[in-house]
């Protein structure tokens, strides 16, 4: 039986490495895909809740007098 070549072995360890690496890499940018969906659909409600209550809030400006009391 011969043993194997140090420079072949140790190409074989850095293409396993390699393999690793480019895979986590993959699963990385799937996950900032993801996320990055996620944060327009947040930002799209959030400027959504925006709208609704800037149309809900009526005039900007108000009388003092709708400030008083219901007693007065």
């Amino acid at each position: 039986m011969t043993t194997p070549d140090p420079l072949e072995q140790r190409i074989t360890e850095l293409e396993i490495k390699f393999s690793y690496a480019d895979d986590l890499l993959e699963t990385l940018n799937t996950q900032i895909a993801r996320q990055q969906d996620l944060i327009d659909r947040l930002l799209a409600e959030v400027a959504e809740l925006r709208r609704r209550r800037d149309d809900a809030a009526g005039p900007g400006f108000r009388s003092l007098r709708d400030e008083l009391p219901p007693h007065y």
